[in-house]
C-alpha cells in the first residue's frame, strides 16, 4: 500500500499479545483502513480482520469502537504536531516565514491523510472530551501552533485576548484551507506536493502580511 507522506502516523508500542504488540497493531490497521474509506465505515470487526486477530481481540485494549477511534485520532494529532514542529525547526528565515511553513505542513498533512483528518476534527467521535489521551494530544498540538504564533509576533499583541485571537485566526485559516482542499472545493484533484505547498504558502502568507503590517 502506498504511503501518503513520510509523516504517516505510526502507532506506539503497547502491551504484548499472543501475536505481538496488539494495541499498536490495531491502530496501524485502523490507519491503513482510513487510507481507503471514511471513518463512518470503520468497524471493530474490519480493524480486527485487517490486523489479523480475532473479533474479540480489540476488547483487550479498547472498551468499544469509539475508544479505538479516539486512540487513532490521538495518534493523528501526535503525527500532525511532529510534522509541524519538524517543518518549523528545519526552516530558515524570519519567524513569520517559519510560522508560515508550519501552517503549510498542517495543510499538507490534512490533504495527504483526509480521512484521518476528518476523524480528528469531525463528528464521528461523540465523547471526545472524555478521552484523556485525545484531549491531551489535541491540546498539545494547538499549543505548538500557539507557541509558534507568539514567537513570530515578537510580543506585538499584548492587549487582553489578542494573543489567543491571533492563534485562533491562524488555526482557522489553515484548518479552513485544509478542509477546502480535502473536500476538493479548491485546487486540482491531482496536485503535486510542490503545487499543494505553493498554494498553501500563498494563502497563509496573507495572514503573515496582516501580522507584520
Amino acid at each position: 500500500m502506498p504511503q501518503p507522506t513520510q509523516n504517516r502516523p505510526r502507532a506506539r508500542s503497547g502491551q504484548s499479545y499472543h501475536h505481538g504488540d496488539l494495541r499498536p497493531a490495531l491502530l496501524d490497521a485502523a490507519l491503513r483502513l482510513l487510507e481507503e474509506s471514511d471513518p463512518g465505515h470503520l468497524s471493530l470487526r474490519a480493524i480486527a480482520r485487517e490486523a489479523r486477530v480475532s473479533r474479540a481481540a480489540p476488547y483487550h485494549h479498547f472498551a468499544d469502537r469509539e475508544a479505538l477511534l479516539a486512540a487513532v485520532a490521538a495518534e493523528g494529532f501526535r503525527a500532525l504536531r511532529v510534522a509541524m514542529v519538524e517543518r518549523l525547526e528545519s526552516t530558515a528565515g524570519t519567524l513569520l516565514e517559519r510560522m508560515r511553513e508550519m501552517g503549510v505542513a498542517y495543510v499538507v498533512f490534512a490533504v495527504r491523510h483526509p480521512q484521518l483528518y476528518r476523524l480528528m476534527f469531525g463528528g464521528e467521535l461523540h465523547n471526545r472530551e472524555s478521552d484523556a489521551e485525545l484531549v491531551r494530544e489535541s491540546a498539545e498540538t494547538y499549543a505548538a501552533l500557539g507557541k509558534a504564533m507568539e514567537q513570530s509576533t515578537q510580543g506585538k499583541f499584548q492587549s487582553e485576548g489578542e494573543p489567543d485571537a491571533m492563534v485562533v485566526s491562524a488555526w482557522a485559516l489553515v484548518h479552513g484551507l485544509a478542509m477546502l482542499l480535502v473536500d476538493r472545493r479548491v485546487g486540482d484533484r491531482d496536485m503535486s506536493n510542490e503545487q499543494l505547498e505553493a498554494l498553501a504558502r500563498r494563502v497563509i502568507g496573507v495572514l503573515g502580511r496582516g501580522v507584520s503590517g
